[in-house]
Formats: structure tokens, sequence, C-alpha cells
């Protein structure tokens, strides 16, 4: 599998937080039994373990619901094993039905660790890690990692570009790098 490419922007001086939604190529399709309310509840028997990111397609009666798999996700919220929430939709006034739930399956990542360095370019004196171990990365849930800099930590920093690669080692020993990118820092003004 390839590593995505995501590039990565700190902010100086500024609490760095971001989850990571790590998924498995294949996708999942789950008919989708009713749509309503405000915001948008969905019924469907949708089998994730947590909020995640999903596409819909075939629905009706509601401008914005759906999404092809080239477009950019839903963020999905978890209500119960039957119910999922779309907080940016409202069906108010409208009788929005059918479709499917599209979805790739989160990465299964119980007992594994995770490490990211960045360094000064490829092979370039390493700039700063982050791990499981360090506090830097937290799995938080199937497929979900949370990236985290304190404000004081991004204030230290002393450089302004790098390149990083992220990777998991599972607990069999096998290990799959899933993201890589550039890392600009940009310079805090207000101290």
């Amino acid at each position: 599998m390839q590593p995505a490419k995501l590039d990565l922007r700190i902010v100086q001086g500024a609490t760095l937080r971001d989850t990571l939604r790590l998924m498995q190529p294949r996708l999942e399709y789950r008919p989708v039994t009713a749509i309503g309310g405000s915001p948008v509840r969905l019924t469907v028997d949708h089998g994730l373990a947590g909020n995640w990111l999903a596409w819909l397609e075939g629905s009706t009666g509601l401008q914005g619901l759906n999404r092809s798999t080239r477009e950019r996700p839903h963020r999905i919220t978890v209500i119960d094993e039957s119910t999922l929430e779309i907080n940016a939709l409202s069906a108010f006034g409208l009788a929005p039905s059918g479709g499917q739930l599209i979805y790739k399956p989160p990465v299964d990542l119980a007992g594994a660790t995770a490490r990211m360095q960045i360094r000064a370019g490829i092979g370039g004196a390493l700039l700063l890690e982050l791990t499981t171990e360090n506090g830097g990365l937290a799995i938080t849930g199937p497929g979900t990692l949370v990236r985290t800099l304190s404000a004081a930590q991004t204030a230290a920093l002393t450089w302004t570009e790098g390149v990083y690669d992220l990777e998991v080692e599972y607990a069999d020993g096998t290990v799959q790098r899933y993201l890589q990118g550039k890392v600009t820092v940009s310079r805090e003004v207000t101290t």
C-alpha cells in the first residue's frame, strides 16, 4: 500500500492537535433505511465502532447528502449501532430517503504502536519525534490516531521546514507507513 501524502503545517506557539483516520483500502456498502431530523440522522446497520468518515449515494430529497467516493466524505457521528448523525446537514421540513452508506473500514490498531519523525530533508537530521510512547501520538480507537504538540513545544521549535513519515508497528512486528509529507512551521509573531 502506498502511503498517503498529507502535508503538515505547525503554527508556532499554538497547540497542535489533529485527528488522523487510517482506513483499509476496501469499501463497505450499507443500505440506509431512514433519513431525517435536524441534524440529519441516518438509520443504517453501519458496523462502525466510533465516529468516522463516510459517503452517501443514491438518496433522494436532500441536496448535499449524496457524495461520491471521489469527493470529500461526511464526518459521521455514531449515535448507536443503527444510528449515525451528520451535524453539517439538516432535513428539517424535508423527506429524504434511500441510498447507501459507503465507508472504508478503520485499520485495526489494537496492540500497535505508532511513530512519526520529522527530519531536515530525507535522510537529514532528526528535528522532532512523536510516538505513542512519548505522548506525541495516541491511539484513541479503531483506525484513529491523535497527533499532539503543546503550545510550549511548538513555541520552542527553531526550524521552519522538514519532511515526515508516520509508521505503525503491529504486535507481530509488521511495519506499515501510512502517511508522509512536508512540514512547515509558521513563525509566531505574538509572544
